[in-house]
């Protein structure tokens, strides 16, 4: 088990992608600081896990959006917490799907705010100490939208692009360091996201992952144990992954 008693610090853990991280790294023994918005549903996780697997886990629903409170709670940290071994930034969401003359600003911001300054956020004030130790290990959730824009999906796939590109940055950045970089784009996976884009249409959600076997976070989620656990020669640097039914983002092969 190359992940036991390492710590990783997954955002937006309590569902999706996020939770299906923090079980599968727990399997293979890892320590767990999650961070997410709901409490509730992040103390189920944190107790869930705490039963089901003999690791530590340490929560906490401070806003990635926001830099003083991430910083305030990375820098007091318990000392036993101090030292991550793996950052995932998988905080992120899609709102709204509008053409971008008619969208909601507020939709925009939070995008903005969430998938491109929680990721920038959490990666600078993790990163130093990875560098110090000259070792770690750094995942970034991006998106098939980072690949291809979509219609009416302009200041999402935008956000995406940003985090493929900031991924490549990071690599480049951190050439000459053990600390490797690997960006995760994933296609059509079914979580929490469609019905988070359309403000709580549940029905309207449910209709994106009709007639087709979508992803589930679980077959991210053991994706980004593959790469964390390969040798440190190795460093993965981006893996796009989708259904077997999608060809693009609009080309999905759906059964009536």
């Amino acid at each position: 088990m190359k992940l036991l008693n390492k710590t990783t610090f997954i955002t937006g853990a309590s569902a999706g992608i996020g939770l299906s991280c923090a079980l599968k790294f727990a399997e293979q023994g890892s320590n767990l600081i999650l961070l997410a918005r709901r409490r509730d549903k992040l103390n189920q996780v944190a107790d869930d896990i705490r039963k089901k697997h003999s690791v530590k886990v340490h929560t906490s629903t401070v806003d990635v959006r926001n830099f003083q409170e991430i910083k305030d709670f990375i820098d007091n940290l318990p000392e036993e917490w101090k030292k991550i071994d793996i950052l995932i930034n998988n905080a992120g969401k899609a709102l709204g799907l509008s053409k971008i003359y008619e969208a909601d600003l507020a939709d925009w911001e939070e995008m903005i705010d969430t998938n491109i300054k929680g990721l920038l956020y959490c990666s600078r004030l993790i990163l130093p100490d990875m560098v110090a130790r000259n070792e770690g290990f750094v995942i970034n959730i991006g998106s098939l939208a980072g690949h291809e824009v979509y219609p009416a999906g302009n200041v999402y796939c935008g956000t995406k692009s940003f985090v493929r590109a900031v991924s490549k940055g990071m690599i480049i950045d951190l050439n000459g360091t053990n600390v490797r970089v690997t960006n995760i784009d994933p296609g059509l996976v079914e979580t929490e996201f469609s019905e988070i884009r359309f403000h709580g249409d549940k029905e309207r959600a449910s209709m994106v992952y009709k007639g087709y076997q979508p992803l589930t976070g679980d077959d991210i989620a053991e994706i980004a144990v593959f790469a964390a656990t390969r040798p440190m020669h190795v460093q993965i640097q981006e893996i796009f992954v989708t259904p077997t039914a999608q060809a693009t983002a609009t080309i999905v092969s759906k059964k009536s």
